[in-house]
């Protein structure tokens, strides 16, 4: 059902965050829907985010490399509140922008995309039309979740990995 329009293409613009391990470990956390990653989540919204991006020509790679980061929170939301006891929806951009801070050099722009992908819960403008459209993306993506609309996270690969064979349709019996 899902088809990835120039996959390769969009993962060398985040292969050096991509097998990251603090980027890995959003395997381990839940996102919108039973058995969809965060990491799956944040891979999702980067690619869709990244297609919208280059085709109406705006800055594709900022829009993969922050779309890809923009849950960098690294703790399960659905179980514990943000570390600053504050309520996770509206917290957790600048957690993710702090652990994107900590592990990668972001430009200002890239920045921008995951401190207010939340917007309006946010109440911060954005400062580029890339935060905008990752933060539509990232909407459209979680409720494509919930309504179980998703691939099947074995589908997303990383940059390191072998591009996985197609299985050969069996000719049907006459």
């Amino acid at each position: 059902m899902w088809t990835f329009f120039e996959y390769e293409t969009y993962l060398t613009a985040v292969d050096d965050l991509m097998d990251h391990p603090a980027v890995r470990a959003m395997e381990r956390l839940p996102q919108h829907a039973k058995g969809f990653s965060c990491f799956h989540h944040s891979v999702w919204v980067s690619y869709w985010s990244w297609r919208v991006c280059l085709w109406i020509g705006l800055d594709a790679c900022a829009a993969a490399r922050g779309g890809l980061l923009h849950d960098l929170y690294l703790y399960d939301w659905t179980s514990q509140k943000a570390p600053n006891g504050k309520w996770h929806g509206t917290e957790h951009p600048k957690t993710a922008l702090k652990n994107a801070q900590t592990f990668f050099s972001l430009s200002e722009k890239e920045r921008d995309i995951i401190v207010k992908h939340m917007w309006p819960l946010t109440l911060r403008p954005y400062r580029y039309l890339e935060s905008l459209v990752v933060s539509c993306v990232d909407k459209v993506c979680a409720v494509a979740e919930l309504l179980r609309l998703h691939p099947d996270p074995a589908a997303f690969r990383t940059a390191r990995q072998e591009p996985r064979l197609r299985p050969v349709p069996r000719p049907r019996a006459a």
